[in-house]
């Protein structure tokens, strides 16, 4: 029991120290409002947007380098490409193509850019439906 008691002290111990790393980290840091999209059922064929919102919460100017996706059915419209201060908020728009889909789909986007922490990816999601014939 001793053992295990002090395992918990440590490892709430460590917990706490990263999350006061993470807090006080010097550089930019891209936060974002809602990671993932999910865009319901939506039929083959049909094209959609969604515009990913984020916040530098870091101390220092944030760039944003490169937007890379897993499948052309997926494309990033619009990024920003001049540095965002410290408090400054930015924008991605993603655009999705369900033609020749069906199904669930997951769609992951990474973003490249000088963000401190983690590796920044969003995700949109969608059950595409077979289109009818309008016969």
């Amino acid at each position: 029991m001793k053992w295990f008691m002090v395992f918990l002290l440590g490892a709430f111990t460590f917990f706490q120290l990263n999350a006061q790393d993470a807090s006080t980290a010097q550089g930019p840091l891209i936060s974002w409002e809602l990671p993932s999209h999910d865009f319901g059922d939506i039929t083959q064929g049909d094209k959609v947007n969604h515009t990913f919102r984020f916040t530098n919460t870091g101390n220092q100017p944030l760039v944003l380098t490169n937007v890379e996706v897993t499948c052309g059915c997926t494309t990033p419209k619009g990024w920003p490409r001049d540095p965002i201060p410290p408090g400054g908020k930015g924008e991605l728009t993603v655009a999705f193509n369900s033609a020749g889909k069906f199904g669930k789909q997951n769609k992951v986007i990474t973003i490249t850019s000088n963000s401190v922490g983690s590796t920044n990816q969003v995700m949109i999601t969608a059950n595409v439906l077979e289109k009818k014939d309008a016969n």
